[in-house]
Protein backbone atom coordinates (compact mmCIF):
# COMPACT_ATOMS: atom_id res chain seq x y z
CA UNK A 1 0.00 0.00 0.00
CA UNK A 2 1.54 3.35 -1.26
CA UNK A 3 -0.50 5.30 1.16
CA UNK A 4 -2.13 5.28 4.35
CA UNK A 5 -5.73 2.99 3.97
CA UNK A 6 -8.51 5.98 5.25
CA UNK A 7 -11.92 4.29 6.22
CA UNK A 8 -14.96 6.94 5.54
CA UNK A 9 -18.15 6.30 4.39
CA UNK A 10 -19.16 6.07 1.00
CA UNK A 11 -21.91 8.43 -0.06
CA UNK A 12 -21.97 9.84 -3.83
CA UNK A 13 -23.70 7.65 -6.42
CA UNK A 14 -19.71 7.24 -8.66
CA UNK A 15 -18.28 5.98 -4.62
CA UNK A 16 -21.02 3.40 -5.02
CA UNK A 17 -20.99 2.61 -8.03
CA UNK A 18 -17.23 1.96 -7.60
CA UNK A 19 -17.95 -0.24 -4.70
CA UNK A 20 -20.40 -2.09 -7.47
CA UNK A 21 -17.50 -2.40 -9.70
CA UNK A 22 -15.17 -4.36 -6.55
CA UNK A 23 -18.01 -5.97 -5.54
CA UNK A 24 -17.53 -7.67 -9.26
CA UNK A 25 -14.31 -7.96 -9.20
CA UNK A 26 -13.96 -9.77 -5.47
CA UNK A 27 -16.99 -12.08 -5.56
CA UNK A 28 -17.18 -13.04 -8.88
CA UNK A 29 -20.88 -13.68 -8.87
CA UNK A 30 -22.99 -13.85 -12.13
CA UNK A 31 -24.74 -10.52 -13.17
CA UNK A 32 -27.83 -10.61 -12.14
CA UNK A 33 -26.60 -11.31 -8.23
CA UNK A 34 -24.59 -8.84 -7.42
CA UNK A 35 -26.03 -5.64 -5.45
CA UNK A 36 -26.57 -2.85 -7.93
CA UNK A 37 -25.96 1.11 -7.08
CA UNK A 38 -29.62 1.56 -6.31
CA UNK A 39 -29.43 -1.44 -3.34
CA UNK A 40 -26.85 0.43 -2.21
CA UNK A 41 -28.50 4.26 -2.65
CA UNK A 42 -31.70 2.28 -0.66
CA UNK A 43 -30.09 1.11 2.20
CA UNK A 44 -28.42 4.26 3.18
CA UNK A 45 -31.85 6.49 2.89
CA UNK A 46 -33.35 3.58 5.17
CA UNK A 47 -30.52 4.39 7.80
CA UNK A 48 -27.57 1.70 6.66
CA UNK A 49 -24.63 2.61 5.54
CA UNK A 50 -21.38 1.87 3.39
CA UNK A 51 -17.80 2.33 4.79
CA UNK A 52 -14.29 2.58 2.37
CA UNK A 53 -11.04 1.78 2.85
CA UNK A 54 -9.35 4.36 0.32
CA UNK A 55 -5.66 4.03 -0.51
CA UNK A 56 -5.16 7.61 -1.49
CA UNK A 57 -8.54 7.96 -3.98
CA UNK A 58 -8.61 4.26 -4.99
CA UNK A 59 -11.14 2.13 -3.15
CA UNK A 60 -9.60 -1.07 -1.62
CA UNK A 61 -12.50 -2.43 0.11
CA UNK A 62 -16.14 -1.63 1.57
CA UNK A 63 -18.87 -3.19 4.18
CA UNK A 64 -22.19 -2.30 3.63
CA UNK A 65 -24.64 -2.25 6.36
CA UNK A 66 -28.02 -2.50 6.00
CA UNK A 67 -30.73 -1.27 8.68
CA UNK A 68 -32.47 -4.13 10.58
CA UNK A 69 -34.66 -5.54 13.09
CA UNK A 70 -33.49 -8.26 14.84
CA UNK A 71 -34.78 -10.02 18.44
CA UNK A 72 -36.66 -7.02 19.37
CA UNK A 73 -34.10 -5.08 19.20
CA UNK A 74 -32.26 -2.29 16.22
CA UNK A 75 -29.59 -4.28 14.83
CA UNK A 76 -27.48 -3.65 11.53
CA UNK A 77 -27.29 -6.70 8.34
CA UNK A 78 -23.09 -6.87 7.68
CA UNK A 79 -24.59 -7.97 3.88
CA UNK A 80 -21.19 -7.81 2.08
CA UNK A 81 -17.62 -6.87 3.16
CA UNK A 82 -15.07 -6.77 0.13
CA UNK A 83 -11.56 -6.66 -0.21
CA UNK A 84 -9.57 -6.57 -3.48
CA UNK A 85 -7.48 -9.22 -3.54
CA UNK A 86 -4.01 -7.15 -3.60
CA UNK A 87 -5.30 -5.56 0.07
CA UNK A 88 -6.12 -9.02 1.36
CA UNK A 89 -4.40 -10.43 4.34
CA UNK A 90 -3.03 -6.51 5.14
CA UNK A 91 -5.84 -5.68 7.56
CA UNK A 92 -8.48 -3.74 5.43
CA UNK A 93 -11.12 -6.13 6.09
CA UNK A 94 -9.87 -6.09 9.71
CA UNK A 95 -10.25 -2.18 10.28
CA UNK A 96 -13.35 -1.81 8.11
CA UNK A 97 -15.31 -4.14 10.55
CA UNK A 98 -14.22 -2.39 13.93
CA UNK A 99 -15.21 1.03 11.71
CA UNK A 100 -18.11 -0.66 11.30
CA UNK A 101 -18.67 -1.06 14.85
CA UNK A 102 -17.91 2.25 15.89
CA UNK A 103 -20.37 3.63 13.66
CA UNK A 104 -23.23 1.27 14.54
CA UNK A 105 -22.68 2.01 18.07
CA UNK A 106 -22.39 5.87 17.57
CA UNK A 107 -26.59 5.07 15.67
CA UNK A 108 -27.20 3.09 18.68
CA UNK A 109 -26.93 -0.31 17.56
CA UNK A 110 -25.64 -2.97 19.66
CA UNK A 111 -26.10 -6.16 17.07
CA UNK A 112 -24.45 -6.76 13.82
CA UNK A 113 -25.48 -10.23 11.87
CA UNK A 114 -23.98 -11.55 8.53
CA UNK A 115 -23.58 -14.77 7.07
CA UNK A 116 -19.98 -17.11 6.39
CA UNK A 117 -18.99 -20.45 4.65
CA UNK A 118 -18.57 -22.74 7.94
CA UNK A 119 -16.03 -25.22 5.86
CA UNK A 120 -13.48 -22.16 5.60
CA UNK A 121 -10.76 -22.73 8.69
CA UNK A 122 -9.87 -18.79 7.90
CA UNK A 123 -13.35 -17.55 7.80
CA UNK A 124 -13.93 -18.88 11.61
CA UNK A 125 -10.79 -17.82 12.85
CA UNK A 126 -11.26 -14.30 11.76
CA UNK A 127 -15.00 -13.79 12.78
CA UNK A 128 -14.64 -15.83 16.35
CA UNK A 129 -11.27 -14.84 17.28
CA UNK A 130 -10.39 -12.02 15.46
CA UNK A 131 -13.44 -9.94 16.39
CA UNK A 132 -15.20 -11.64 18.68
CA UNK A 133 -18.68 -13.04 17.17
CA UNK A 134 -20.44 -15.98 18.27
CA UNK A 135 -22.51 -18.39 15.95
CA UNK A 136 -25.79 -19.73 17.12
CA UNK A 137 -27.39 -20.64 13.40
CA UNK A 138 -26.64 -22.91 10.55
CA UNK A 139 -28.70 -22.21 7.61
CA UNK A 140 -28.64 -25.05 4.77
CA UNK A 141 -28.32 -23.57 1.09
CA UNK A 142 -28.90 -20.45 2.15
CA UNK A 143 -28.34 -18.34 -1.11
CA UNK A 144 -28.78 -21.51 -3.21
CA UNK A 145 -26.69 -24.04 -4.39
CA UNK A 146 -22.87 -22.40 -5.18
CA UNK A 147 -21.41 -22.38 -8.47
CA UNK A 148 -18.48 -24.61 -8.20
CA UNK A 149 -17.28 -27.22 -10.80
CA UNK A 150 -15.66 -30.19 -11.20
CA UNK A 151 -13.07 -29.19 -13.22
CA UNK A 152 -12.11 -32.28 -14.96
CA UNK A 153 -15.94 -32.57 -15.84
CA UNK A 154 -16.76 -28.68 -15.88
CA UNK A 155 -19.92 -30.21 -14.22
CA UNK A 156 -21.52 -28.88 -10.82
CA UNK A 157 -20.41 -30.73 -7.81
CA UNK A 158 -23.46 -30.51 -5.72
CA UNK A 159 -22.46 -28.13 -3.00
CA UNK A 160 -24.65 -26.14 -1.40
CA UNK A 161 -24.14 -22.45 -0.02
CA UNK A 162 -24.69 -23.23 3.44
CA UNK A 163 -24.25 -20.61 5.89
CA UNK A 164 -23.33 -19.80 9.99
CA UNK A 165 -25.26 -16.55 10.98
CA UNK A 166 -21.93 -14.78 12.86
CA UNK A 167 -23.31 -12.62 15.75
CA UNK A 168 -21.27 -9.69 16.80
CA UNK A 169 -23.12 -7.97 20.02
CA UNK A 170 -21.25 -4.98 20.26
CA UNK A 171 -20.62 -4.79 24.03
CA UNK A 172 -20.00 -7.89 25.09
CA UNK A 173 -16.70 -8.14 27.24
CA UNK A 174 -14.70 -10.51 24.32
CA UNK A 175 -15.76 -7.77 21.77
CA UNK A 176 -14.82 -5.11 23.93
CA UNK A 177 -11.32 -6.70 25.13
CA UNK A 178 -10.51 -7.26 21.02
CA UNK A 179 -11.73 -3.51 20.10
CA UNK A 180 -9.24 -2.59 23.02
CA UNK A 181 -6.23 -4.61 21.09
CA UNK A 182 -6.16 -6.68 23.98
CA UNK A 183 -5.55 -10.55 24.13
CA UNK A 184 -8.63 -12.72 25.33
CA UNK A 185 -8.37 -16.09 26.45
CA UNK A 186 -11.29 -18.24 26.71
CA UNK A 187 -11.23 -19.53 30.04
CA UNK A 188 -14.66 -21.47 29.89
CA UNK A 189 -13.95 -25.61 28.45
CA UNK A 190 -15.43 -26.55 25.17
CA UNK A 191 -18.54 -29.03 24.88
CA UNK A 192 -17.51 -30.06 21.71
CA UNK A 193 -15.33 -29.06 18.84
CA UNK A 194 -16.00 -29.07 14.88
CA UNK A 195 -13.40 -30.04 13.12
CA UNK A 196 -12.71 -28.21 9.66
CA UNK A 197 -9.41 -27.88 7.30
CA UNK A 198 -7.54 -25.20 5.94
CA UNK A 199 -7.50 -26.24 2.07
CA UNK A 200 -11.12 -25.78 1.41
CA UNK A 201 -10.34 -24.21 -1.92
CA UNK A 202 -7.37 -26.42 -2.24
CA UNK A 203 -9.79 -29.69 -1.85
CA UNK A 204 -13.22 -28.66 -4.15
CA UNK A 205 -10.32 -28.15 -7.27
CA UNK A 206 -8.43 -31.22 -6.58
CA UNK A 207 -11.14 -34.05 -5.02
CA UNK A 208 -14.96 -32.46 -5.47
CA UNK A 209 -15.91 -35.32 -3.96
CA UNK A 210 -13.93 -35.54 -0.51
CA UNK A 211 -15.03 -31.41 -0.71
CA UNK A 212 -18.72 -32.69 -0.99
CA UNK A 213 -18.41 -35.42 1.90
CA UNK A 214 -16.75 -32.68 4.04
CA UNK A 215 -19.15 -29.90 3.70
CA UNK A 216 -22.26 -32.55 5.06
CA UNK A 217 -20.25 -33.63 8.18
CA UNK A 218 -19.65 -30.23 8.96
CA UNK A 219 -23.39 -29.33 8.53
CA UNK A 220 -24.41 -32.02 10.81
CA UNK A 221 -21.87 -31.66 13.20
CA UNK A 222 -23.31 -28.17 13.24
CA UNK A 223 -27.18 -28.82 13.38
CA UNK A 224 -26.51 -31.31 15.93
CA UNK A 225 -24.52 -29.37 18.69
CA UNK A 226 -26.48 -26.50 18.08
CA UNK A 227 -29.84 -28.29 18.52
CA UNK A 228 -28.74 -29.28 22.08
CA UNK A 229 -28.30 -25.72 22.75
CA UNK A 230 -24.31 -25.59 21.97
CA UNK A 231 -22.58 -22.32 20.89
CA UNK A 232 -19.67 -21.38 18.77
CA UNK A 233 -17.66 -19.18 20.67
CA UNK A 234 -13.76 -19.65 19.75
CA UNK A 235 -12.14 -21.02 17.04
CA UNK A 236 -8.93 -23.17 17.08
CA UNK A 237 -6.43 -21.93 14.53
CA UNK A 238 -4.19 -25.00 14.38
CA UNK A 239 -1.94 -26.00 10.95
CA UNK A 240 -3.55 -29.76 11.50
CA UNK A 241 -6.37 -29.26 13.44
CA UNK A 242 -8.34 -26.59 13.20
CA UNK A 243 -12.29 -26.32 14.97
CA UNK A 244 -15.23 -24.46 16.20
CA UNK A 245 -15.14 -24.84 19.81
CA UNK A 246 -19.03 -25.29 21.02
CA UNK A 247 -20.07 -24.35 24.54
CA UNK A 248 -22.70 -24.16 26.95
CA UNK A 249 -25.08 -21.04 26.81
Amino acid sequence: MKNKIEIRECTTLEELAECVELQREVFVLPEVELSPVRHFVVTKNAGGFTLGAYDGDRLAGYVLSVPAFLRGEKAFYSHMTGVRREYQSTGVGRRLKWAQRERAIELGVKLIKWTFEPVKARNGYFNLEKLGAIVTEYERNFYGTDYAVDNATGKGIGLQSDRLFAEWHLESDKVQALAAGEEWTETLTPAAEIAVRNDWSELVERDPAAALELQLRVRTDFEDALSRGLHAAAFRRDDVDPAYLMFSK
